[in-house]
């Protein structure tokens, strides 16, 4: 009898053990289920953290561009200030313009102008500025020596316009790369 007691007690213990291992496995399957649940939300939050670099990054691009065109429109309106007053200088007499198909004869009647030889980009600046100076300095008129000197002054101020620009754009770069990463 009491062997019969002894195998009653065993099979309840056995009953209870299979009772909590159901339970383990339950808790189990749910923190797996939740492991991976965080394991995509980390996967989710890299994600985001990579678009919020690549935002930041366009978002200083568009800043140093932005820094680029208003400098370019500060020099296009010291340029435009210069051109007005030698315009102003000119004569007031009537320049005569020739049709428009009397200079595509001509252009036509003229040859080829030979190929020209490969220039530095400097040296193509400087050609340009020098044309440019030479117009100018057409518009001017009577006074070619004076002209002259404007013309010279122009150019001058407006490549120290452009190196202060670029100054200007290199500051703003240190500055919001300070701002960005001082928190």
């Amino acid at each position: 009898m009491t062997g019969m007691i002894l195998d009653g007690v065993l099979m309840l213990l056995l009953v209870a053990a299979l009772g909590y291992g159901v339970r383990l496995e339950k808790k189990l399957s749910a923190l797996r289920a939740g492991q991976l649940a965080f394991a995509s939300a980390v996967t989710d939050l890299n994600m985001a953290a990579g678009r919020a670099e690549a935002a930041l990054a366009s978002l200083r691009a568009s800043g140093q561009e932005t820094d680029l065109l208003h400098d370019r429109i500060v020099k296009a309106r010291e340029v435009k200030a210069q051109l007005e007053t030698l315009i102003a200088r000119a004569p007031a007499g009537r320049v005569e313009v020739e049709p428009l198909t009397i200079v595509r004869e001509r252009q036509a009647a003229a040859p080829a102008p030979a190929p020209a030889p490969l220039v530095s980009e400097d040296e193509e600046r400087h050609q340009r500025m020098a044309a440019l100076a030479e117009r100018i300095q057409g518009l001017a008129g009577p006074a070619p020596r004076a002209a002259g000197r404007d013309n010279v002054a122009a150019i001058v101020s407006a490549m120290t316009a452009n190196q202060s620009a670029k100054q200007s754009l290199n500051r703003a770069r240190r500055n919001l790369d300070e701002d960005l990463f001082a928190a």
